[in-house]
């Protein structure tokens, strides 16, 4: 559920599947000695360790001759030869992000400007990139790809089948959420051919949100949604010849409807290479085809006792490209086979695997790869699982990492690299301690550019990074806010935030992390103490085994997790038993629902915004990856659902969902309702018509949210020293 990752920094601009457009990141220069930004409307390149700014694109470029009519930038991308440039522009949201709309080009030599797929419909392309020698580009339209001439603006359409539910070139809903997976196609390296994706939802039925404001009669708005236990949409990959238009598909071993294909690319040597998940996503395969043939090989299969992660999960949700290294004769491959995640190297014939990063830690996220001086960087926190590193280490598989984030600068660092490894964004910060945003030359780590603001000591602050042990032993990371004015004789009221699921953490030691994003006023200061706590199954960098245990025992062994550990919070003589609460959104909703039913003893008091009540609602693909299939294991679906335990509910609730939720369904609520009624047990509840699973649209959707959750905070778990 990828429910999760959306509200985890929800008001960090909405969530951290809303918040950022995609392709994102640094756009780097060829040579990774300059970047690309955009500057009030024009395009500037910065050259590294200058940074001396040079004007590639005005404003005025990119006004039409005759009527004056601008262009304005929504993103941009450079061709190869960095002579011309794709502007992507009157974007329009599909489903989380805005990948719809207008392209054109801009050709630097001659200070021309023209708009591609003029006849296609208005604001419909999607993903267009240029070919590798910039002659054309590539696009989807209406579920169909397209190849443009940049100079005479000739169209050829390459596929012809695309329907709703019939989709080249890009992905259905339930891809996109669980996988990542939006732009569904690839140029091969000599420009005659496209690699792309289709998948065929025409078996998936369709959850049908119901509209009740925009007109008097309402009407109902279709997303092809598989549930869990619904076969999925069948997935196939296809070579399309740019002059023929003709398609050579893929002859990927298995059933095309029990399997998955999350990611695809050409290799240097011209053939694709596939990754293959089956199912229950327990198998991962690794496939090289022909382009030609069709045919495919099976070079390297892993499996696992619970579920295999993709690379989106280390990639910033982001599963495109392949990094292949040793002069091409080999690929970088992420595993938890050994009980961490590791880097290794696979041959190319998968014959010869060789195991990069060594040692009881998790590898969290890979940055960089510098291939002539033979260097992976990455990020990690051997010794504190909150907190995060820069690390390198060599690719020749010998040595040990290197880290490279001062070692005085305790916290969490991030990184945007460069394509020659030689420079990187860096940004700092800890729990109390602002953030910094500066420029770092690598591998020495030293400052060639500082931020204006400079990290200091929050003074202010009253976050503690703590730590709880449960009588499981169980030692659960966390953090917590006292009130403003503590008084260590009195008794505060504790309000819990929750996640607690396999898609997101809610503890890191980094500035701002620990806070309510949906408080309106300062909780601290009106006399809360705040607690988070990130239990079994959340995806900390602890091994394998932390984030797996919790297989087909989601509801269960993350919900004790939470209890236990809050049995041990209310044995502090500061915390007041008779004023507990809890609240989380998403997979959040649903852990709040399961501790204040299964734990009445304990929570007297429940925000759920937008739960998952019953999990045989939820997509098939994050239920089935976590649970097991339903139809193998139906009484653990059961055990997990909150519905199950809703006759527990002695305290207090207040439950929040969006109508037009096309991600965690409305009907979880309604069914829950009916539950609640049925045991005769009274809660307050608030719907908003038509807003998705951010409950952000609208005017003064936010605020009324936010308060609505104030108020009933205030007067069902009253802050303050007793």
């Amino acid at each position: 559920m990828k429910i999760s990752a959306v509200i985890v920094s929800l008001f960090i601009i909405v969530s951290v599947v809303q918040a950022k457009a995609q392709p994102h990141g640094i756009k780097w220069a060829k040579g990774g000695n300059a970047y690309y930004e955009q500057e009030e409307g024009a395009i500037m390149k910065i050259e590294l360790p200058s940074f001396t700014k040079k004007t590639i694109i005005t404003k005025a470029n990119l006004a039409d001759k005759t009527t004056g009519f601008g262009v304005s930038i929504k993103d941009f991308f450079f061709s190869a030869d960095e002579t011309k440039v794709l502007i992507y522009t009157n974007s329009k949201k599909v489903w989380r992000y805005e990948t719809r709309g207008d392209y054109w080009v801009y050709d630097i030599t001659s200070g021309s400007i023209s708009q591609l797929g003029e006849s296609l419909p208005e604001a419909s392309l999607m993903f267009a990139k240029f070919s590798p020698n910039g002659s054309k580009v590539a696009y989807v339209s209406k579920h169909n790809l397209y190849a443009e001439e940049v100079a005479s603006h000739k169209i050829t359409q390459l596929t012809f089948d695309g329907t709703d539910k019939l989709i080249n070139g890009t992905f259905d809903w339930a891809y996109e959420e669980e996988f990542g997976c939006r732009d569904g196609f690839r140029w091969s390296a000599d420009g005659t051919q496209i690699a792309y994706w289709q998948i065929d939802a025409t078996n998936i039925r369709s959850f049908l949100l119901i509209d009740n404001t925009d007109s008097i009669y309402s009407f109902t708005k279709p997303v092809e949604y598989p549930k869990v236990g619904e076969d999925p949409s069948s997935c196939k990959v296809g070579v399309v010849s740019i002059t023929s238009a003709k398609t050579v598909w893929m002859n990927i071993p298995g059933d095309a409807v029990q399997h998955y294909i999350p990611r695809m690319e050409w290799t240097p040597a011209n053939q694709l290479i596939l990754q293959q998940l089956n199912r229950k996503q327990n198998e991962s395969t690794i496939f090289l085809a022909n382009p030609t043939t069709g045919e495919a090989t099976n070079i390297y299969t892993e499996t696992d006792k619970a579920w295999i992660d993709i690379k989106s999960r280390w990639d910033d949700d982001n599963p495109v490209g392949w990094d292949f290294v040793n002069n091409d004769k080999a690929f970088v491959w992420i595993s938890e086979k050994d009980g961490w995640r590791h880097i290794y190297l696979i041959s190319n014939d998968g014959k010869k695997e060789t195991l990069i990063t060594k040692g009881n830690y998790d590898m969290i996220t890979l940055d960089a790869i510098d291939k002539e001086h033979g260097y992976i960087y990455f990020t990690a926190s051997p010794n504190n699982a909150t907190q995060q590193y820069l690390f390198r280490i060599s690719m020749s598989g010998y040595g040990k990492a290197e880290m490279l984030s001062p070692i005085g600068e305790k916290g969490t660092h991030n990184y945007e690299i460069s394509t020659n490894g030689m420079f990187a964004s860096h940004k700092f910060s800890s729990h109390n301690i602002s953030p910094k945003d500066e420029w770092v030359s690598l591998p020495d780590h030293k400052v060639i550019k500082q931020s204006e603001e400079k990290a200091m000591i929050d003074k202010k602050s009253n976050v503690e990074m703590i730590q709880v042990t449960t009588d499981d032993n169980v030692t659960m990371d966390g953090w917590m806010i006292k009130p403003t004015h503590f008084d260590s004789t009195k008794k505060y009221p504790v309000v819990f935030y929750v996640y607690t699921e396999p898609g997101a953490t809610t503890v890191s030691d980094s500035y701002g992390n620990a806070r309510n994003f949906l408080y309106y006023g300062d909780m601290a200061a009106d006399g809360y103490i705040q607690i988070s706590l990130d239990g079994r199954g959340t995806p900390s960098p602890k091994g394998a085994e932390w984030r797996k245990c919790i297989y087909k025992k989601v509801g269960i062994l993350n919900i004790h997790d939470q209890a236990m550990a809050a049995k041990k919070i209310l044995q502090w003589k500061y915390v007041d038993a008779s004023r507990i609460a809890v609240w989380g959104w998403s997979g959040g909703g649903s852990t709040t629902l399961n501790l204040l039913f299964q734990y009445p003893d304990i929570y007297k008091t429940g925000i759920a915004i937008g739960p998952v009540a019953y999990r045989l609602s939820y997509d098939n693909i994050y239920e089935e990856r976590y649970m097991g299939l339903p139809q193998e294991n139906r009484d653990d679906y059961i055990k997990a659902s909150a519905i199950t335990y809703a006759s527990g509910l002695t305290g207090n609730l207040l439950l929040i969902h969006g109508t037009g939720d096309d991600n965690v369904h409305y009907q979880n609520s309604e069914m829950l309702i009916n539950q609640l009624v049925k045991f005769g047990k009274y809660f307050q509840f608030m719907s908003y018509p038509n807003r998705t699973h951010n409950i952000s649209e609208g005017a003064g959707t936010r605020i009324h949210l936010s308060v609505t959750y104030t108020k009933y905070l205030k007067e069902h778990c009253p802050g303050g020293g007793r």
